[in-house]
């Protein structure tokens, strides 16, 4: 079955190409988001955008600032794991972090963050010793990690509150809850399968073994925890009247932050937003708008501007060391060479 599979997915490739199709999703999303942005925008009133702005609580503000600080935190943890799971688990925790951080953090603002993100960590690991099919095996991992954070918590919310899908995709709850049943018996066998014997997928040396069961559950629970941290400092941002749940707003911010990654835009850009106006429909559009731009502001704007210093100050201490190296070696070398040109002389 699962030769058959590959070998029609490479004759697609080959005659029509997933690239494409992905161009055209992305496309099609980008467009969808516009428009919608269009229409729920139209009319919409700035004074009373800032004033939502400066009517947000501090407390509330520091709140969502303290949940974005241990959402990123914990995104460390995904390349410490994905280090541990191919065997590079000699990689110290700070590096990790550093890698962990900077390349979601420019990701998250540049997008296609598989090549941005890859590209950032590569440049910190490679002088670690990694080459770039390792650097390309840690971020399968921690894309892997992020995607079954992401099915387990869509799928359990959506068991719930299935209303809170039916308010972005427009289909009945029922129907909603039966996808999230499916996708958690889904993720209930994956779990079994690994859990029985080592998996191993790839082929020749871009193989890696999958985490088996106990750690598909650790790592199954890293991206809860994560997408969790993100929700909850949305939740300190939406208005509080009415009151919505926070399942129901997780479940929508997770849906929303999902169609913003399909779309490839820089933080979802657009996409995200449109989403989260068409779902939470029952908030002031202000008001909603206002809690939106200031997320942005926290979990995209801060840690980017913070991740590009940390990157370039790292550049410039190794560009400073290397410089320093190279006087030291040059300094060497023509106090070697000194003696030599000096014999015909002192002869």
């Amino acid at each position: 079955m699962y030769d058959r599979l590959r070998v029609a997915s490479e004759a697609f490739d080959r005659r029509i190409g997933w690239h494409r199709v992905g161009f055209l999703v992305s496309l099609a999303v980008i467009v969808a988001a516009a428009v919608v942005l269009y229409r729920m925008l139209h009319g919409i009133d700035v004074h009373e955008v800032i004033g939502a702005l400066r009517a947000i609580p501090w407390r509330d503000i520091l709140l969502a600032s303290g949940f974005v600080a241990a959402g990123y935190f914990t995104l460390t943890f995904y390349d410490v794991f994905a280090l541990h799971t191919i065997g590079r688990g000699d990689i110290p925790y700070r590096t990790a972090a550093l890698a962990g951080f900077t390349s979601y953090a420019v990701g998250h603002n540049v997008g296609a963050s598989a090549f941005t993100g890859g590209a950032v960590r590569y440049r910190i690991y490679s002088l670690h010793g990694l080459s770039a099919i390792e650097v390309a095996k840690v971020c399968f991992v921690a894309g892997f990690t992020f995607w079954l954070g992401n099915a387990t918590v869509l799928g359990l919310g959506i068991a719930h509150a299935p209303e809170a899908a039916s308010a972005i995709n427009q289909v009945p709850p029922w129907v909603n809850r039966t996808l999230a049943i499916i996708t958690l018996m889904a993720l209930a066998t994956y779990v079994g399968w690994v859990w029985t014997t080592p998996r191993v997928i790839g082929r020749s040396n871009w193989e890696v073994t999958l985490p088996g069961g106990p750690l598909t559950l650790l790592q199954i629970a890293i991206g809860i925890v994560d997408l969790a941290c993100c929700a909850a400092a949305m939740y300190m941002l939406v208005p509080h009247e009415p009151y919505i749940g926070f399942v129901t707003v997780a479940v929508i911010f997770v849906a929303a932050t999902l169609l913003g990654f399909a779309s490839h835009s820089p933080g979802g850009l657009g996409v995200f937003d449109a989403a989260m106006l068409v779902a939470l429909w029952e908030y002031d559009k202000e008001q909603l708008l206002a809690g939106l731009l200031l997320f942005r502001l926290l979990y995209y704007l801060v840690p980017f501007a913070v991740a590009l210093l940390i990157l370039g100050s790292r550049e410039a201490w190794l560009w400073s060391r290397r410089s320093r190296a190279a006087q030291a070696s040059a300094r060497a070398g023509a106090g070697a060479a000194t003696p030599a040109h000096q014999d015909p002389g002192q002869g």
